[in-house]
């Protein structure tokens, strides 16, 4: 294993975050806590509890994956994209490093802001919600499975996107409208039966459920069919990426 090519992939990864610092944190937490002082503060202290649990205090797991889940993608793909609009990517696959260097490079990078920013988002809710975590490993490994889980996504796109406009097409037509629809301020069990049956073919729905489960030991979906969820997209992602690299497909274009 390369470790020097690692370390370098990631430092350079991790230094453009910190030259737009507004724009990779700053900004997310801000957006995010204008849902905690409309929803939490304002609307939710006119509506009553959902299952023993404060509404400010329930959506805090939901607005936490939104946020997670667009950065984790958003970061991932840009961080492959830019090296091949530029035309650097062919340095890189030239060079003596292996795909699985590249990958935990950039993946690796593209993680840890994404959990940075899940923690600064978690310490802001403090100062609007009042909240418990009941099962804090638990929640940090969810955080930490969803952030790798969807930086691998998030690279794929990077891979698949011909320009920039394709780099927002699926986290704003599609992952954003199902994070919103898949439980972030509602609960599951409040809708009808045959939406509430409908609604579990979407698969943000486990994410919510099971990070929702670490903090207030209240699950939609049974956490273990969550955590197989989950994994289970990840090893697809894994294997796509294993695709991508050993056909060259959009690498050698």
């Amino acid at each position: 294993m390369n470790w020097h090519a690692i370390r370098a992939i990631y430092r350079f990864e991790m230094a453009r975050t910190f030259r737009t610092i507004t724009q990779s944190i700053a900004s997310p937490v801000l957006s995010t806590s204008l849902y905690f002082v409309v929803f939490g503060a304002a609307i939710g202290s006119r509506m009553g509890d959902v299952d023993g649990v404060s509404y400010g205090a329930f959506i805090i797991p939901g607005l936490i994956m939104l946020a997670l889940l667009n950065e984790s993608i958003s970061n991932a793909s840009f961080g492959i994209y830019m090296p091949k609009w530029a035309g650097t990517i062919f340095e890189l696959l030239s060079a003596p490093v292996s795909y699985v260097e590249i990958v935990i490079g950039y993946v690796g990078a593209a993680a840890t802001k994404s959990v940075m920013l899940g923690v600064l988002i978690l310490i802001t809710a403090r100062v609007f919600v009042p909240y418990e975590i009941a099962h804090p490993f638990w929640m940090l490994c969810f955080l930490l499975l969803t952030a790798v889980t969807f930086s691998l996504f998030g690279f794929i796109i990077g891979l698949w996107a011909d320009d920039f406009q394709k780099l927002q097409v699926i986290p704003l037509m599609i992952v954003t409208p199902l994070t919103f629809l898949g439980g972030a301020f509602y609960s599951v069990n409040m809708l009808p039966p045959f939406w509430q049956k409908l609604t579990l073919f979407n698969p943000v729905v486990y994410l919510i459920s099971a990070f929702r489960w670490s903090f207030y030991g209240l699950a939609d979906v049974n956490v273990v069919v969550s955590v197989t969820a989950i994994l289970g997209f990840l090893a697809l992602c894994l294997s796509a990426v294993w695709w991508i690299f050993r056909t060259g497909w959009k690498l050698k274009q």
